[in-house]
């Protein structure tokens, strides 16, 4: 038996196996950073509110979520909360993806609790002549941030925000304790079926690597390309 078996990878059902749980995993890190984003743009502005109750609610979700591990709320999603629901529709639900919905639901509420400190901060460091500005021109509170703050707040913010898009794209991993069928999870299933355990789990890491630097790559380019300039 050779050492490495280059053809399990490169061709047959184990490929197609891994390559499918590849697919998924980048499905998943989608999902969850568009459902992400704007719940950690609107958890930023609770934090940033005037009005007392909405800072402590954005607070309460920021150390609620951040307190509680990834798996927990996993597991939650997958068993806990479908359990709240009325009957017709957790049966519908459950007759379809259940496991890849509670994931992904699990991963963009996890992910937008620390997106919403990196936003927050972001927002911090906009000059406060730039709102004053957005409100002499006669802009409300929500007005002046989503055409003055906004857009200035997410440049400068777009590091951090790339950090947490790699912390998402590995806890896209974490799915495999629900049995979605992600990369963790099919790599795990070619390694019971063929007894080649360095030939999947070699995939699974090169896939990783490959994904996050890729998406390095995109920020390095971004960040040259679209240059922060704060006045």
């Amino acid at each position: 038996m050779p050492l490495f078996d280059y053809s399990l990878l490169l061709s047959g059902r184990y490929h197609d196996m891994l390559v499918a749980g590849l697919w998924l995993s980048l499905q998943l890190l989608v999902a969850s950073l568009i459902l992400a984003l704007p719940i950690a743009v609107v958890v930023a502005l609770l934090r940033l509110s005037s009005v007392r109750w909405l800072q402590r609610l954005g607070f309460a979700y920021v150390e609620v979520i951040r307190n509680i591990p990834l798996l927990a709320h996993m597991l939650f999603w997958y068993f806990g909360a479908p359990e709240l629901l009325p009957t017709a529709f957790k049966e519908w639900l459950y007759a379809r993806n259940i496991e890849a919905v509670s994931a992904v639901i699990a991963l963009a509420l996890y992910s937008a609790a620390y997106m919403a400190e990196d936003i927050r901060s972001g927002i911090r460091a906009i000059p406060a002549v730039q709102f004053e500005a957005g409100r002499a021109l006669g802009f409300g509170f929500i007005a002046t941030m989503r055409r003055v703050v906004l857009p200035q707040a997410l440049r400068v913010t777009v590091p951090p925000l790339i950090s947490q898009t790699l912390n998402l794209w590995k806890n896209t991993s974490i799915a495999t304790v629900i049995g979605v069928a992600e990369l963790m999870y099919q790599a795990g299933q070619v390694e019971s079926a063929s007894f080649r355990s360095f030939e999947s789990f070699a995939f699974a890491s090169a896939a990783y690597l490959s994904v996050s630097l890729l998406i390095t790559a995109l920020a390095g380019w971004y960040q040259h390309r679209f240059p922060v300039r704060v006045t």
